[in-house]
């Protein structure tokens, strides 16, 4: 869990395969967090837990119409709220 502001949010790591939500916060710094942004990951974009590979790392997440593959060290930076049911 990220802790921002007093309050606790989720990262893209803590979704379970299936579950969506949308992007509130981008973590890192420099160049790892405009590669970040240059992805696709801002501030309310909505992203989906497509799969996780067998040993657990990397992480497949679908949003704005593609797949992205990213280590689940990157994903604990990258909050979200999870999305309502």
């Amino acid at each position: 869990m990220l802790t921002i502001m007093g309050g606790t949010n989720m990262t893209i790591d803590d979704l379970q395969i299936g579950q969506c939500g949308t992007v509130t916060h981008v973590g890192g710094e420099g160049a790892l967090r405009l590669r970040f942004l240059d992805m696709g990951l801002i501030p309310g974009t909505k992203i989906c837990l497509q799969k996780v590979a067998p040993m657990g790392d990397p992480i497949q997440i679908r949003l704005r119409g593609y797949e992205l593959t990213i280590r689940r060290e990157d994903a604990r930076m990258i909050g979200i709220q999870e999305a309502e049911k």
